[in-house]
């Protein structure tokens, strides 16, 4: 049972203590975990934001913001109260409707992939069977707000920002699956939970990234062009397209597409985490340091260690990740639109192909180590 089943279980039992049915703590539960999910959303976007101005001043060897807070800790606060407040300005000749629905559109179904996401053995909000598929189905869906976006704003940069940004996502999402099914391949299974399970047996040396290392690249790079990261921008590239399909939007709608981004960014850096790195899994397995220790495994005590360090290892393999992220952001040049879909086309996607392929075969030669 995971820990939302178990959650669930507890709350209904309180409600119902509380005189209410069954049926109506039922309903009262369904909001809570999809509040949680944003909640940790909103604050993972509070702490990259703040990482990304720190780490980008140094990489200029400059400051960075200092006055907002210790060390400019309130300044991603700053800026979000800022974008609240602004005027929430709509073109003259807009499609109001496709206006407010593209950054809505946007941001809806990077939140809902959250709730596959693993923090530990049995912290997560929803165990789903497909979970693999389930996020590659909804990453689909945003190019289309993309794309309604640009349409929508009557403005030219803003419809080649979109039009760039559904080019640049159907060229990444192939081979970004192809590399997924490698590793789907090798566990059985579409289950994120079965897939960090798979990589748990000898601790770092079990882990994805071994077995899977062109396949681990190959996710990286679609991932950062999925979340239009430098060298990858090119839907909002300043330079050309003054901000893309953000350009005609203001206030809570440019904040919309502003959150979706980064929370896109720290969900895909938890996803390679949980694919090629172990997820919560610590270099060295518990159950080995526990021996050394002389403790059980089922003591009170190694319990709470063992999610405690689930949790930490789980979130500082992804700001690792955002750590790279950033710092590629200054040191890699932007990539020109034809490039871009030359290198996704033309060379990740019959790499990917050839990897999967390659996969297959050594899962039949090898299957004790190929999750055969």
């Amino acid at each position: 049972m995971s820990a939302g089943l178990d959650l669930e279980f507890s709350f209904s039992q309180v409600l119902q203590g509380l005189g209410l049915t069954p049926q109506l703590a039922h309903l009262l539960w369904l909001p809570l975990p999809m509040l949680l999910v944003l909640v940790a959303a909103v604050i993972g976007v509070l702490v990259t934001v703040w990482l990304e101005r720190k780490i980008s001043a140094a990489a200029q060897q400059r400051i960075g913001p200092e006055y907002a807070g210790a060390l400019g800790i309130l300044q991603p606060m700053a800026d979000g109260l800022k974008l609240l407040v602004k005027e929430d300005v709509i073109p003259a000749k807009a499609d109001g409707m496709l206006f407010t629905l593209g950054p809505v559109l946007v941001l809806v179904p990077v939140i809902l992939s959250w709730l596959i996401v693993p923090f530990g053995q049995n912290l997560l909000i929803s165990n789903v069977g497909v979970g693999v598929f389930l996020w590659i189905a909804l990453s689909s869906i945003q190019p289309i707000g993309l794309l309604m976006s640009g349409y929508a704003s009557n403005n030219k940069y803003s419809l080649l920002g979109g039009l760039r940004a559904a080019a640049q996502s159907i060229s990444y999402e192939i081979p970004l699956a192809l590399s997924v099914l490698a590793v789907v391949m090798m566990s059985n299974s579409l289950s994120t939970i079965d897939i960090v399970d798979q990589q748990n047996g000898a601790g770092l040396l079990s882990w994805n990234v071994w077995r899977q290392p062109v396949g681990f690249v190959i996710f990286w790079i679609c991932v950062l062009a999925e979340c239009e990261r430098l060298p990858f921008d090119l839907p909002e590239a300043e330079e050309e397209l003054v901000a893309g399909y953000q350009t005609e939007y203001a206030g809570m709608k440019f904040a919309l597409f502003y959150l979706g981004s980064y929370i896109n960014l720290v969900l895909s850096a938890l996803l390679v985490s949980v694919l090629y790195l172990g997820g919560w899994g610590f270099p060295i397995p518990v159950e080995w340091m526990a021996s050394w220790l002389g403790q059980e495994v089922d003591t009170p005590v190694i319990q709470v260690f063992t999610a405690s360090i689930g949790i930490s290892m789980t979130i500082l393999k992804a700001y690792l990740l955002v750590f790279l992220a950033i710092l590629l952001r200054w040191t890699t040049p932007r990539v020109r639109i034809d490039q871009l879909l030359d290198l996704g086309w033309k060379f990740l996607l019959p790499i990917s192909l050839v990897n999967l392929l390659a996969t297959a075969a050594l899962k039949l030669v090898f299957p004790v180590a190929f999750g055969g």
